[in-house]
């Protein structure tokens, strides 16, 4: 499974289920493409006009915080980001991300070169192989653990309701 798309930069800490996906929206009967029309509109309101399928987000630390709201990733992934990589994640947002099917790299050393070189990379492309562990952007090369085949079976199946599925079946 490998990823290659245009950079997002978002640099601060703790950006929250709220600014991912407005909470005056929590409950409209939104389709998951209508939730993609709002995607951090609170944070960016262009955001979501401008996302191309594919795109990858590179954030600080604790992305995600907030309330368990599965729109917070649905509206991410219907909008065409392939992947997130911060410095951490908060749980719920990393299980809900990985039910979603968003795959999301915890790397510490890529997200600070990202934010301290912001202004020189925000329009560069970023690469993420999750088969050998390495996200690349420029010349440089970040590892990272590669998910376990658990992981990687239920993202291929398009989230963990259709790995579901798929298992009793057989």
């Amino acid at each position: 499974m490998k990823f290659e798309g245009r950079i997002w930069i978002f640099p601060e800490d703790d950006i929250n289920t709220d600014i991912i996906f407005a909470g005056k929206y929590t409950y409209e009967p939104f389709t998951p493409e209508q939730m993609a029309e709002h995607a951090m509109e609170d944070y960016d309101p262009n955001f979501a006009k401008q996302v191309s399928q594919g795109d990858i987000i590179v954030a600080g630390k604790n992305f995600g915080c907030g309330s368990s709201r599965e729109q917070a990733v649905i509206c991410l992934a219907k909008a065409g980001i392939s992947c997130i990589i911060a410095k951490s994640f908060a749980r719920i947002y990393y299980r809900n991300a990985i039910n979603q099917a968003l795959p999301l790299v915890i790397s510490p050393e890529c997200s600070e070169y990202v934010i301290q070189n912001k202004d020189e990379l925000e329009t560069d492309k970023i690469s993420v192989d999750f088969d050998i562990g390495v996200i690349k952007i420029q010349d440089r090369e970040f590892q990272f653990p590669k998910l376990d085949s658990q992981a990687l079976e239920i993202f291929k199946a398009g989230g963990l309701v259709e790995y579901t599925r798929n298992r009793l079946k057989k």
